[in-house]
This record gives structure tokens, C-alpha cells and sequence, in this order.
């Protein structure tokens, strides 16, 4: 037996306002990355940097990355249909996915083209400096804002977003001090600028890769954590009527994770019964956990054996 309809409507609400929120950061996102992606390839153009133009074209990157998150969130918002019963959400973590695989591409080219230069001297005009300093600024309050949001509403592409604004300043860092040491140093350190791109690169890459790692991990439907399994159970098992919980288990599609949960329940009861403890069990499980889109709730028979020991064993 499974109960599992549409939705609570207070999930749904949950849903919609999170996917405005994530919206909202990603065009925020766009915004500062037009702003700083013309300012940095510019700048750093007419100061000979190519450490600042390759940090320019990975700013570049925050305005075509920032929209494919707002692209996703906005899919994601849909609501569920006779096609896409558990709704969008994976439309959310595909977008993820592309956030890390464009980043991996990026991280290479910069690479390679710092490495293709490596042999040119460089000489870098000071104010090149400048456009690095508005960065650091910008980019740690979005990064800020990013994590914070991305944790509360549970979005793998605002987080992945979250973590390119961290490349980011690691990148205009690393721009920073190659710069800095070629316009201070121009004959000890004529290398500086080429060798910062190449470093850039290789930190972009590592980045990537850890961002497509956890969204194929939601892909590939990867339990959640321990911890929040226990609090689906002992909700449930806080419902009167429910004796034990047999299995349980969960899957993220979106910013929620969709409950597979086998409710042992007493065997004498009525169908009627059983139904009222499962609905029960539904709706306290979606308005105690925010995380939780719904719960399919299979009834089970309990063994013979006390309620207490039952619940101790679960």
C-alpha cells in the first residue's frame, strides 16, 4: 500500500519561494560579472597584463555560468505534470553540472594559453592593479551570499555558483601578486604574469572538478547523509500508530529530497486506519523538514513483537 499524491501545498510554497530567492542571487550574479568582466579584460588589455585579461575572461565566465543557474532554477521551479511527476528539480542540478563542466573548459584554456606565452617578457602598467582590488570587494560578498543561500535553500547551483565566485578570488589573487611582482620586479620577475595565467588555470580545473563530482553524485540519486535520514525517521515514528520503520530511503531531485519510507503498522488494523497513520506520517515529515518534497509511504505489517522494542530496534 503507498500514499503519495501531489505535493503538500506548504512544500510547494517552500519550493517556489526558494527557487525566487536562487533566481534573484543568480541575476545579482550576472550583474557584478558584466561589470567586472569588461573592466578586468580592459584594463588589463591596455596594461599588457595577460594574468588580468585571462582573470577578465573567467569573469567572462560569471555572466554565461550566473545565467545558466537562473536558467536551471526557473526550469526547476515548474511545477510537477503527467510527464515530470516529481516536478523539474533535476533541471537544477543539470545546471550545476554545467557550471562545473564550462569551468573545467575554461580552467584549460587559460592554462594553455599562459603556457603558449610563458617564453614573452611582460610588462605591466601598474594600474593594472586596480580592477583586482573592485574585485575582491564585489566578488567576496556574493560568494558570501551565495553559500549562505545556497545552504539554506539546498541548491547544488548556487553553491557551485557560490564556489566559481571562490575561484574567482583565488584567481584574482593569484592575478594580484603576478601582477604586483612584474610591475615592481620587471627583471627578476618578467615571467610573473604568464606563469599567474597558467596558475589561474590550474586552480579553475581543480574547482571544477569538485563541482561536477557533487552534482553527479545528485544525479546518480546518492543517499543523503545519515543524520538526515535518523530525523526522517524519528518523525515518522513520533506519529501515533506507527511501530517501527522498516526501510527508508531518499533521493535529491532538485533542492528537495523525494522519501521512500516502509511504515510498520499493526497488522489487525483496518485498511482505513493504516491510510490515516501513513497521510499522517506524510505531513509531518514535510512540514517538520523543510529538505523533504514529499514521502511515499508503503505500509507494512509489524512483526509480533512490543511497540517499544520495535521503535528501539528502528
Amino acid at each position: 500500500m503507498g500514499e503519495h499524491h501531489h505535493a503538500p501545498p506548504l512544500a510547494v510554497a517552500r519550493t517556489q519561494a526558494e527557487h525566487a530567492i536562487g533566481r534573484k542571487i543568480a541575476l545579482a550574479s550576472m550583474s557584478v560579472g558584466v561589470f567586472l568582466s569588461a573592466l578586468k579584460i580592459i584594463v588589463g588589455w591596455k596594461a599588457g597584463s595577460t594574468a588580468l585579461v585571462s582573470d577578465g575572461l573567467e569573469a567572462a565566465g560569471d555572466v554565461l555560468l550566473s545565467g545558466i543557474v537562473y536558467a536551471g532554477l526557473w526550469l526547476a521551479s515548474k511545477p510537477p505534470d503527467y510527464e515530470h511527476p516529481y516536478g523539474h528539480g533535476r533541471y537544477e542540478t543539470l545546471s550545476g553540472l554545467a557550471v562545473g563542466s564550462v569551468l573545467l573548459v575554461a580552467g584549460i584554456g587559460i592554462f594553455w594559453h599562459g603556457f603558449k606565452t610563458l617564453g614573452e617578457r611582460a610588462s605591466v602598467e601598474l594600474f593594472a592593479l586596480y580592477p583586482i582590488l573592485a574585485a575582491v570587494v564585489l566578488k567576496s560578498g556574493l560568494a558570501a551570499t551565495k553559500f549562505r543561500i545556497g545552504r539554506k535553500i539546498r541548491s547544488s547551483a548556487v553553491e557551485a555558483d557560490g564556489w566559481h565566485d571562490v575561484t574567482d578570488l583565488l584567481s584574482t589573487f593569484i592575478a594580484f601578486v603576478a601582477i604586483g611582482l612584474t610591475v615592481f620586479e620587471p627583471q627578476r620577475f618578467a615571467m610573473a604574469d604568464r606563469v599567474g595565467a597558467m596558475v589561474i588555470g590550474m586552480v579553475i580545473c581543480f574547482l571544477a572538478v569538485r563541482v561536477v563530482r557533487r552534482s553527479v553524485a545528485y544525479l546518480v540519486d546518492v543517499m543523503p547523509d545519515p543524520e538526515q535520514l535518523d530525523q526522517i525517521r524519528r518523525v515518522a515514528l513520533s506519529v501515533p500508530g506507527t511501530l517501527g520503520i522498516e526501510k527508508c530511503y531518499a533521493r535529491r531531485t532538485g533542492l528537495k529530497y523525494y522519501v521512500d519510507l516502509h511504515l510498520e503498522v499493526d497488522p489487525e488494523m483496518t485498511v482505513r486506519q493504516s491510510h490515516e497513520i501513513a497521510t499522517q506520517v506524510r505531513f509531518a515529515v514535510t512540514d517538520s523538514l523543510h529538505w523533504v518534497a514529499d514521502v511515499l509511504v508503503h505500509v507494512e505489517p509489524a512483526p509480533p513483537a512490543p511497540q517499544a522494542a520495535r521503535k528501539a530496534a528502528s
